[in-house]
C-alpha cells in the first residue's frame, strides 16, 4: 500500500472519528431534554441512542466509530454540561467503546438483517451489562454504599437486575435494536460513496469471534473496573464541576458545537471524496 493511500485511509478514520463523536455526542445531549415517565416501580427513560455508533460501526472502521462515540459521550454530556467525574469517567468510556467496537465486528456485511439485529441487541445487551456489573462490585467491595430502590427487595444484584432489564428492553428495543435495523442495510452502498470511502466486504472485517478480541474486551472490562473502583474509593485525580453545570444554556452551547462539528466532518470527508474523484 503507497504512502498516499495509506493517509487517505488515515484520514479517512480520522474523520470518521469525528464524525461519531459530534454525533453521538449530539445524541447524548438530545436524550437530557427527553423527561423520563415513573410508572410504578418501573422508570421509562431514554439511556441513550445508541443506533447512531452501533450503525455506523456496521458501515465503517469499528474501531474510529466505537472511540469517537465514547469519546462525544464525554465531552459533550460531562465537560460540555460543566462537569468531569475524573478517573470514573474511564469506566462509561471503555464499555460503550467495547460495546461498539465488537457490534461492528460481528457484522461483516451489514445488509445481513439477522446478524444486525443480533450484534445490536447483543451489544446494547452488554454495554447494560458491564455497566450494572461494575455498580455491583463498587457495592460489594464497599467503596460505594447500596441505595434501595422503594418497592423492590433491598439486594443490589436484584436492584441492578432489574434496571439491567428494563433498560434493555425499553431503551434497547426502541433506541438501539430497531432503528439499527432500518439504518444499516438501508445506508450499506449509499453513503460511503459519498464521503469518498468504498463499502466494506467481509473481508475486511476480522473475525469477531477471535480469542484476541474477546481477551482485548476482558481487559478493558478490568481496567473499568479499577477506574470506578479507585475513583469511588476517593482518588479520582481531576474532578470538577462548574456552577453552571446542566444548565439550560450548557445545553443549548453543546448542542451547537456538536451540530457544526459533525456538519464540518461530513463536509470534510464530501470535499475529500468529490477531489478523489476529480
Amino acid at each position: 500500500m503507497s504512502t498516499s493511500t495509506t493517509s487517505a485511509a488515515q484520514a479517512h478514520k480520522l474523520m470518521v472519528f469525528v464524525l461519531s463523536m459530534s454525533l453521538y455526542g449530539l445524541a447524548t445531549l438530545v436524550s437530557e431534554l427527553i423527561p423520563s415517565v415513573q410508572v410504578g416501580i418501573v422508570e421509562f427513560s431514554v439511556e441513550f441512542f445508541l443506533f447512531i455508533p452501533l450503525t455506523l460501526a456496521m458501515l465503517f472502521d469499528p474501531l474510529s466509530v466505537a472511540l469517537g462515540a465514547a469519546t462525544g459521550e464525554l465531552v459533550f454530556s460531562e465537560i460540555m454540561l460543566g462537569q468531569f467525574g475524573g478517573l470514573g469517567e474511564l469506566e462509561k468510556f471503555l464499555t460503550v467503546a467495547i460495546a461498539v467496537y465488537v457490534a461492528g465486528k460481528l457484522v461483516p456485511d451489514p445488509r445481513d438483517i439477522k446478524r444486525v439485529g443480533i450484534a445490536a441487541f447483543g451489544a446494547t445487551a452488554l454495554q447494560l451489562a458491564m455497566s450494572a456489573a461494575v455498580d455491583i462490585i463498587k457495592v460489594v467491595v464497599a467503596v460505594e454504599e447500596f441505595e434501595a430502590v422503594p418497592g423492590l427487595p433491598e439486594s443490589v444484584y436484584f436492584t441492578e437486575g432489574f434496571a439491567f432489564l428494563n433498560d434493555l428492553l425499553f431503551s434497547g428495543i426502541l433506541f438501539c435494536l430497531l432503528p439499527t435495523l432500518f439504518l444499516a442495510p438501508r445506508l450499506y452502498g449509499k453513503i460511503e460513496p459519498l464521503l469518498g470511502i468504498k463499502p466494506r466486504t467481509p473481508e475486511d472485517v476480522a473475525d469477531a469471534a477471535s480469542p484476541r478480541l474477546a481477551l482485548g474486551a476482558v481487559v478493558c472490562f478490568v481496567l473499568a473496573v479499577l477506574a470506578a473502583c479507585v475513583s469511588k474509593a476517593g482518588f479520582s485525580l481531576i474532578e470538577w464541576e462548574a456552577e453552571w453545570a446542566e444548565s439550560t444554556g450548557a445545553l443549548v452551547t453543546g448542542l451547537a458545537v456538536a451540530v457544526v462539528i459533525a456538519v464540518i466532518a461530513a463536509w470534510c470527508l464530501h470535499r475529500n471524496a468529490t477531489i478523489s474523484r476529480a
